[in-house]
């Protein structure tokens, strides 16, 4: 056992100072006061920096130089939580998006694998496609955009909600038959790359749809005369909204009235591609090419192809540009999630009981450790320099 002091902890449901974070194994034990812990546990003095639930990320596409659609192996889940853990994100959804069936299939056996010995790491798979409208097909390569296939969605709702966690479809281009069979399984249906009527949005939310996938990119828009499906989630309160705060998808004056309006109900997620935690110049998406400038990504016609952002800057970005106090933009970005998932009974935040993930972050959002699985390591800021100058 040993004891997390001089730190401000943000536990998901209050801020606490003066007080230490006991864990033994892999599991948080208690929360008590500084002033009474035992002479004999062993302390870890955090110099003043804060602690919160390791973060969780619903949408990732790669990251530390690969990409999941690319190489669909267990190296590629390996490299992409290394580099996670790095920025504060303790557990993710590997995002797979449009592609071939057999990739599809090859990357269910894959993470249904995986997590038999990674559960904690690796959430599930989130399927980003292919059943999109081809109207708002953004960075997807629309060769791989097709109906539902009948057969293919019994395979991927046969799979189950521990092996497929979330997938993302067009609402008006499936039947709400196709929904309900993924509701009833347990897996997340979300709205994105849609051209949906505000009718046809509300239409897939009775059938089962609970969120929708980055929030105003890839969607219809709010407008006076046709509300779109932007305009659909705001009018459903139950609805979730995941949202890429960096600045290029949204601006942040929309992020601030979309966290007005949805509560409790925004997610922070990353859309992360292969730059995250590199330094590389281009990697490819969807068949296209793109490119890595001044924080972007973004292809030769200047469509966006997901982001270079990481969980704590979104997190700080919150804070520093849209005013979220930093407790709720700290939620956003696990606690909100977990609750999405139906795993807040264990991720998600600081209590006995809980399974030890935290992420230590110092005045700057700066990681300065990190708690796996009980494991405390503070040695994140001297790898993060190392990785640089490697790079550079």
């Amino acid at each position: 056992m040993y004891a997390l002091t001089n730190c401000t902890l943000y536990t998901g449901h209050q801020t606490l100072t003066h007080h230490a974070i006991l864990i033994d194994g892999n599991r948080i034990v208690d929360i008590i006061k500084s002033s009474t812990l035992s002479e004999n546990c062993r302390l870890v003095d955090l110099d003043g920096d804060s602690v919160a639930p390791g973060f969780i990320d619903l949408q990732l596409n790669g990251c530390g130089g690969v990409m999941f659609n690319d190489a669909i192996t267990t190296a590629t889940l390996d490299q992409m939580h290394q580099t996670n853990l790095r920025s504060g994100t303790t557990s993710f959804l590997p995002t797979l998006i449009t592609t071939a069936d057999r990739d599809m299939v090859q990357a269910i056996e894959l993470v249904n694998a995986y997590r038999q010995r990674r559960r904690d790491n690796v959430l599930g798979l989130h399927l980003e496609g292919p059943y999109l409208n081809p109207k708002r097909k953004g960075i997807h390569n629309e060769s791989y955009i097709r109906p539902p296939d009948r057969p293919m969605l019994e395979k991927i709702a046969k799979s189950g909600r521990e092996t497929v966690r979330l997938i993302t479809l067009a609402p008006e281009l499936v039947e709400p038959d196709d929904i309900r069979l993924f509701a009833a399984q347990g897996i997340i249906v979300a709205a994105g790359h849609s051209d949906a009527s505000y009718e046809q949005a509300m239409a897939g939310f009775d059938a089962g749809v609970r969120m929708v996938t980055h929030l105003f990119n890839a969607m219809s828009p709010w407008l006076g005369r046709s509300p779109g499906l932007v305009g659909a989630v705001f009018d459903r309160p139950d609805v979730v909204a995941g949202v890429i705060a960096d600045g290029h998808h949204v601006h942040f004056a929309s992020l601030r009235l979309a966290k007005i309006l949805k509560q409790n109900k925004l997610v922070l997620v990353t859309d992360a591609t292969a730059p995250v935690g590199t330094q590389i110049p281009s990697f490819a998406i969807g068949g296209q090419q793109v490119f890595y400038q001044n924080g972007k990504c973004v292809s030769a016609d200047g469509t966006l192809g997901g982001s270079a952002l990481s969980l704590i800057e979104a997190v700080a970005n919150c804070v520093r540009h849209v005013g979220i106090p930093l407790s709720e933009a700290l939620r956003m970005a696990s606690s909100d999630a977990a609750h999405l998932l139906g795993i807040d009974d264990e991720l998600g935040y600081l209590a006995p009981g809980y399974l030890a993930n935290l992420t230590i972050f110092d005045a700057n959002f700066q990681i300065s450790g990190i708690v796996e699985q009980g494991q405390f390591r503070a040695d994140l800021r001297r790898s993060i320099a190392a990785s640089s100058s490697s790079e550079t």
